[in-house]
């Protein structure tokens, strides 16, 4: 029998599946957003076009194909009151606008990212609001 996973691994694995989903060219980019208890999932997000529109980035700039965020479709979907408590899985770490989505989301905890991002800013903005970030690691325990 395999060891049980534990509950950051399954939905940091929820993240990289729901990132496949993406259609922007550079970067495919998941995003699940849970109750701090890990029994809800509150909302998912992955980056890609506005909904109706071509399944394609606008542009072919890096950093600017006009793709929305996962982060930002995620927080978009999420209908979970403001005193809800949340933790934000994420693929790759959070660029300082997704960091400020993520912030105006109310009682995030924690966010755990995989992948290290080009802009390493947010680590500063979720400082200074008291928000934990960390990078995943496979087989650590959570709290």
């Amino acid at each position: 029998m395999s060891a049980r996973p534990s509950f950051a691994e399954v939905y940091m694995a929820f993240a990289s599946q729901i990132a496949r989903r993406s259609t922007c060219k550079r970067l495919q980019v998941g995003t699940v957003i849970t109750t701090t208890d890990y029994r809800k999932v509150l909302a998912v997000g992955y980056n890609g076009n506005a909904s109706g529109l071509p399944n394609s980035c606008d542009r072919d700039e890096p950093g600017n194909c006009g793709c929305l965020h996962s982060e930002e479709n995620a927080v978009i979907n999420c209908d979970a009151p403001r005193h809800t408590e949340k933790y934000v899985f994420v693929t790759h770490l959070p660029c300082p606008a997704c960091a400020k989505r993520i912030i105006n989301l109310g009682n995030v905890h924690r966010v755990i990212y995989k992948d290290v991002y080009r802009q390493p800013d947010s680590l500063e903005l979720f400082a200074a609001v008291g928000i934990e970030v960390e990078q995943f690691s496979p087989g650590e325990e959570e709290s």
